[in-house]
């Protein structure tokens, strides 16, 4: 597969100590730093090894609105729809496998492109044809979801699924955070929230049409 990842962020400095978060935990990140315009969320995981048939894990985003619902498809960001009509949200590519150390998938936010109509972005995690290939998250180990300052590569929030994926009973995706705006304020918070029925569904209930194969 093409590596299209942005290597300029590979030697982010880590801070984890003062940065982990609890489930449920909401975190005013503007607070953190008033000058941050920029941020990467990424995320990471590994797969048990006793998995015989390897998992294509993804990270996909949705812009809502004050309703709670996207405004267009353009709104739903996943492996084929890489940005929104904005350019303010954009994945920065889909790994297949998950192999190696870091950061698996990235979605970079520039949060004063973002449209006023928008009030809070949710990111998930899911499993490309779990259903179909009964797979689930509990398949999961050392996942976790970061946000990352990119005007100085600074690690500021760090949120670990693990316990969350251990419950899993064939969940195919898991509403991992929210990224909320209250007027000029940003807040991040962690969620962690195994959903039945995979990706498909979670489009569903945002107003997004899926359409079958």
């Amino acid at each position: 597969m093409t590596d299209i990842f942005d290597r300029s962020l590979d030697n982010i400095k880590i801070e984890i100590s003062n940065n982990k978060m609890e489930k449920g935990e909401e975190i005013n990140i503007t607070a953190k730093d008033p000058t941050m315009t920029n941020v990467l969320v990424a995320v990471g995981w590994h797969l048990h090894s006793f998995d015989a048939q390897s998992l294509d894990v993804d990270v996909s985003c949705f812009m809502l609105d004050k309703n709670g619902k996207t405004r267009m498809n353009e709104d739903f960001i996943f492996y084929n729809n890489l940005q929104d009509i904005d350019s303010a949200v954009v994945h920065n590519g889909d790994n297949m496998t998950g192999a190696g150390d870091g950061d698996d998938e990235t979605i970079s936010i520039d949060l004063n492109k973002i449209s006023f109509d928008i009030t809070q972005i949710v990111f998930v995690l899911s499993i490309y044809r779990g259903d179909e290939k009964q797979q689930q998250m509990s398949s999961i180990r050392n996942g976790y979801i970061r946000l990352i300052n990119v005007s100085n590569s600074q690690e500021m929030l760090r949120y670990e699924i693990s316990s969350d994926v251990e419950s899993s009973h064939g969940e195919t995706a898991m509403i991992v955070a929210y990224l909320n705006r209250e007027g000029p304020k940003w807040h991040f918070k962690s969620v962690g929230e195994l959903v039945e029925r995979g990706l498909s569904h979670v489009a569903t209930e945002y107003d997004i049409v899926v359409h079958a194969g």
